[in-house]
């Protein structure tokens, strides 16, 4: 069953619930952004297959990268990871898109998995919002009652909130992305790519992440 589960930027809570007022929430370029969370589960979910997240942003300047997290929390609030196909301590999902490459195939995509084209970059105009569609890699997990699903939108790479413990000569210090990060300053600029980005949920902007919930 195809299930949205809805951001509200005032609040930052995430849940099945549309939006019936507009709000909003800013974050640095470069930062941790924000994280939307359920209450604790009220019974046990699987998500099995892709998923997909759909957003309304703005910038401060003519691009953005966004950095998408699907996250589970144990009920003292405690992260749990995985074991990746390299790193130890890897989250749920990961998507990334650069807005400026948010161009769609419309033949191609499907509403859990947008096609992007990149065949052209379309700068962004300071300020105006922009509706995004964000492919997430997919996942299959059983989460228990009592536990939460958080969605996280950054504008660099997931931390893992602990010490990954990964020293394997020249790769250590790992986060939760392997070696896959996105920290050269000729492919993020900071005076395009630090600034700060908006994000905006409402009746006309429901902002979510399609979630693949197995019956």
């Amino acid at each position: 069953k195809w299930t949205k589960f809805f951001v509200n930027p005032e609040d930052l809570s995430l849940s099945t619930k549309t939006q019936n007022k507009m709000s909003k929430v800013t974050y640095g370029g470069f930062s941790d952004g924000v994280t939307f969370m359920t209450p604790p589960l009220k019974k046990e979910i699987e998500i099995t297959g892709p998923i997909a997240s759909k957003l309304f942003v703005s910038s401060s300047t003519s691009d953005a990268d966004l950095f998408v997290i699907l996250r589970a929390f144990s009920p003292d609030m405690k992260e749990v990871t995985f074991q990746g196909a390299l790193d130890p301590k890897t989250p749920l999902a990961q998507g990334w898109l650069r807005v400026s490459h948010r161009k769609l195939d419309k033949n191609l995509s499907l509403p859990y998995r947008p096609y992007h084209t990149h065949d052209e970059e379309q700068p962004l105009a300071r300020g105006k919002v922009y509706e995004v569609d964000v492919e997430v890699w997919p996942t299959c997990i059983v989460i228990p009652k009592g536990y939460r699903l958080a969605f996280s939108i950054r504008g660099k790479d997931y931390v893992y909130p602990g010490d990954s413990k990964v020293d394997l000569g020249k790769f250590s210090g790992w986060t939760g992305v392997g070696p896959f990060q996105h920290n050269d300053t000729r492919d993020r600029p900071p005076e395009i790519f630090g600034g700060d980005v908006t994000l905006r949920a409402g009746p006309k902007e429901q902002a979510y992440v399609l979630l693949p919930v197995i019956p």
